[in-house]
């Protein structure tokens, strides 16, 4: 196996009854890291996945992995779907065994693995339970267990963090970053926009099976206009912000967010502020965050 692996779709398409579902996708993860998926429901990210994965095979197109085509059989990947699925009935250390065996894990190998990432995900106390029995947050921790178990090479992480309360949160974020770090390549699909942007160098936004933009989400970030001002101070500038006929985003306390068309307004903004002699605390000049972007480009 190279050193340098990678996943290439090439013009991949998928339809359902004369419906598209995905329409002449093309990306690629050629170094390890975080990619991510984006698009409302039905904009054909979990077929998109499907295919990546050999579940459902494409109409049309390629897809690669270290240069050869992908068969469900051959490729050493991890896949936490959005729809959660372990036994209820079945005790938790049971469907560990079972799922690491069917990866093709020795029994020795996958005790030592399940006792490890239980460690690591806190739900040791759990493995002897039915799964019924746990909470959905560590459900999920299971559940997600079973994707990175046998160590693959290209995980796919479809909503990783929905139903998980901060601590838990927390916990599989460190995890992912260890991930990265130890060379792996991820897919993430996710409705939290600000998960996206702390994870992700590349993106894909896809809108009923067609591309709407991609590409390192920095550079995109970068191709658009400043459009907000956030500004904190020691007292109200309600008043000013009116004479300057700016619009309030969002106000707590005595932090302003301001919506701008340019910088010249927010420097404007700020002048009047200190020839008030009113105290900033905070002045920043903001770019559209992926949220603005991903609402500008799908629509409501």
């Amino acid at each position: 196996m190279s050193d340098k692996m990678s996943l290439v779709l090439e013009n991949v398409s998928k339809s359902f009854v004369n419906k598209k579902a995905v329409d002449k996708i093309s990306f690629k993860l050629d170094k390890p890291g975080v990619f991510g998926l984006l698009g409302t429901n039905g904009a054909g990210k979990t077929t998109t996945i499907r295919m990546i994965l050999g579940i459902i095979k494409k109409d049309s197109g390629t897809i690669t992995w270290n240069n050869e085509e992908v068969f469900r059989e051959k490729v050493n990947f991890g896949y936490l779907p959005e729809e959660r699925g372990i036994y209820p009935k079945i005790k938790v250390y049971n469907q560990l065994l079972y799922f690491a065996k069917l990866k093709g894990m020795s029994k020795e190998n996958a005790i030592e693995e399940i006792n490890f990432w239980a460690n690591k995900l806190k739900v040791s106390e759990y493995l002897n339970m039915n799964a019924e029995k746990l909470s959905k947050g560590n459900q999920q921790k299971i559940q997600f267990m079973t994707a990175i178990i046998h160590d693959p090479e290209l995980i796919v992480l479809d909503e990783p963090f929905s139903g998980l309360d901060p601590v838990n949160t927390e916990i599989i974020k460190n995890i992912i970053i260890d991930l990265v770090k130890k060379g792996k390549y991820i897919i993430m699909s996710a409705h939290q926009m600000a998960t996206i942007e702390e994870f992700c160098t590349d993106i894909l936004i896809l809108n009923r099976g067609k591309t709407m933009i991609q590409g390192n989400l920095k550079e995109i970030k970068d191709s658009y206009p400043v459009n907000r001002v956030v500004i904190h101070v020691n007292e109200k500038i309600n008043d000013i912000i009116d004479e300057l006929k700016l619009k309030i985003e969002n106000h707590k306390e005595n932090e302003y967010v301001i919506k701008i068309n340019n910088e010249d307004e927010a420097h404007k903004l700020l002048d009047k502020v200190m020839k008030k002699k009113i105290k900033v605390n905070k002045f920043e000049i903001m770019k559209p965050t992926l949220n603005d972007i991903f609402i500008e480009k799908v629509g409501e």
